[in-house]
C-alpha cells in the first residue's frame, strides 16, 4: 500500500503557481489595460478642464439654449437668426445630414446594382462602359468630384433672370432648382391613413403569398399588388377627395419675375452637388460589391434555372440575386456608412450639414470645442450603429438557414 502511494506521489505533476495560469494572466492583462485606458481618459479630462479654466471658457452644454444669431440656407424646421438657438441649429444640421444621407443611400443602391449587373453583361459595349465608370469614379477623390459638380456643372447655369424653363413649373438656374411646393390641406390625414392601410395590407399580403408559395409552389403578383396598395391607394384617395372639392394637396408654383423667382420650393445647388457626388462615387464601390456577390453564386444555379425554363432576367431576379445578397449585404453596409460619413465633406461646397453648421459656425461663435466635437462624434457614431443594426437584421433574414 505504501509503495503504491509512493509511486502515485512520484508520478503526479507538481502544482504550478497561479501566476502561470493562462486564465489568471489573461484577466490580469485585461485589468491592467482597462486601468491604463481609464487613467488616460482621466488625464485628458483633467487637462481639458484646466485649459478651459485657464482660457476662462465655461464648460457644459448650457450654450445650446443661447440665441444663435445666424441664418441657415436650408432648414426643415422653423429657424431664424433672432429666435433660433444653438440647439435648434444643431437639429437643423442633423436633419440636413440625415436627408442627404437617406436620399443618397436610396439612389446609390439603385445605381450601384445597375452598374454591377451591367459589368457582367454579355453585351461588350455595356460591360466596358460600366467598367470605365467604376474605374474612373472610384479612383478620383470624392472632394474633387464634389467641386466638379458644384463649380464645373452647376456653377455654369444662368442667372435667375435667365432661368431655364423645364416645363410643369420647373426652373433651373445658378441658385438651384425651383419647383412646385406642396401645400397640405386639412384632409391630408385621410391620404396618410390610406398610405398606412396600404403598407399594412402589403405586409399581410406578402406574408400570405410567401406561405402559399411554400405550400403550393404558386407565385403571386407581389410586386404589382404592393405597388397598387402603397402607391395606388393613396393616389386614388387623393383623386376622390379632389373631385369632391376637398383637395388635400395643392401646389404653389414658382413665378418668374424680372430679376428673381418667387414662390414654389427651392432645392439648393449645394444639395444637388453633394447628392450627385455621393451617389455616383459610392455607386462605383457598390457596383463592385454586387459584381463580386453575383460571381460568388455557382454557375450551376443559373444552368439549373435555365433548364427549368426561366429567362435570363427571371434567373437573375429569382435565383442569382437572392443567393448573392448574403455576400453583398456586409460590404454594402460598409458603403452605406461611408456615404453617411462622407457627407461631412459638404462643408467644402457650403451645404449646411451637421459639420458645417455645428462644428463650423456654432463652434466658432461659442468656443465650446470639446462639447461640440463630442456631440458631433456621438451623432455619427449613433447613425452608424443604427444603420449597422438595421442591416444586420436584414442580413440575418437573407442568410442561409442550415437544417
Amino acid at each position: 500500500m505504501n509503495s503504491v502511494q509512493t509511486v502515485v506521489s512520484q508520478t503526479s505533476p507538481p502544482k504550478k503557481s497561479f501566476l502561470y495560469d493562462p486564465k489568471v494572466r489573461g484577466i490580469f492583462y485585461q485589468v491592467v489595460l482597462v486601468l491604463a485606458i481609464v487613467y488616460l481618459f482621466y488625464v485628458a479630462a483633467t487637462n481639458a478642464v484646466e485649459n478651459l479654466q485657464r482660457a476662462k471658457i465655461a464648460s457644459g452644454f448650457g450654450f445650446l439654449n443661447n440665441t444663435a444669431g445666424f441664418d441657415i440656407s436650408q432648414t426643415l424646421i422653423q429657424f431664424s437668426a433672432a429666435g433660433g438657438t444653438y440647439g435648434d441649429a444643431f437639429i437643423v444640421g442633423l436633419l440636413n445630414t440625415l436627408v442627404v444621407s437617406a436620399i443618397g443611400i436610396f439612389f446609390t443602391t439603385i445605381l450601384g446594382f445597375l452598374i454591377g449587373i451591367a459589368r457582367l453583361s454579355k453585351n461588350w459595349m455595356v460591360a466596358k462602359v460600366a467598367m470605365v465608370y467604376v474605374e474612373v469614379l472610384r479612383n478620383i477623390p470624392l472632394l474633387v468630384q464634389l467641386l466638379f459638380w458644384y463649380i464645373a456643372v452647376l456653377g455654369t447655369l444662368p442667372q435667375p433672370r435667365n432661368s431655364l424653363e423645364m416645363g410643369a413649373g420647373f426652373y433651373l438656374n445658378s441658385r438651384g432648382l425651383f419647383m412646385a411646393k406642396p401645400v397640405w390641406g386639412s384632409n391630408i390625414s385621410v391620404v396618410v391613413a390610406a398610405l398606412v392601410i396600404g403598407l399594412v395590407g402589403t405586409f399581410v399580403y406578402r406574408r400570405w403569398a410567401k406561405a402559399q408559395q411554400e405550400q403550393t409552389g404558386r407565385q403571386y403578383p407581389v410586386g404589382k399588388v404592393t405597388l397598387g396598395l402603397v402607391l395606388g391607394l393613396p393616389v386614388l384617395t387623393w383623386i376622390v377627395l379632389a373631385v369632391t372639392g376637398a383637395n388635400p394637396i395643392t401646389f404653389e408654383l414658382p413665378r418668374k419675375g424680372t430679376f428673381n423667382l418667387t414662390g414654389g420650393m427651392q432645392i439648393l445647388p449645394e444639395f444637388v452637388a453633394l447628392l450627385l457626388g455621393l451617389v455616383t462615387y459610392t455607386a462605383a464601390f457598390i457596383a463592385e460589391v454586387v459584381r463580386a456577390g453575383i460571381l460568388a453564386v455557382s454557375k450551376g444555379q443559373s444552368e439549373a434555372a435555365g433548364s427549368l425554363g426561366l429567362t435570363p432576367g427571371q434567373t437573375l431576379r429569382l435565383v442569382v440575386i437572392p443567393q448573392a445578397m448574403r455576400v453583398i449585404v456586409p460590404p454594402l453596409t460598409s458603403q452605406y456608412l461611408n456615404l453617411t460619413k462622407n457627407s461631412s465633406l459638404a462643408v467644402a461646397i457650403g451645404y449646411p450639414d451637421l459639420v458645417q453648421v455645428f462644428m463650423g459656425t456654432v463652434l466658432n461663435q461659442t468656443g465650446q470645442a470639446i462639447e461640440v466635437v463630442v456631440i458631433t462624434m456621438g451623432v455619427y457614431l449613433t447613425i452608424s450603429l443604427v444603420t449597422s443594426f438595421i442591416m444586420n437584421i436584414y442580413n440575418r433574414r437573407v442568410a442561409i438557414v442550415e437544417r
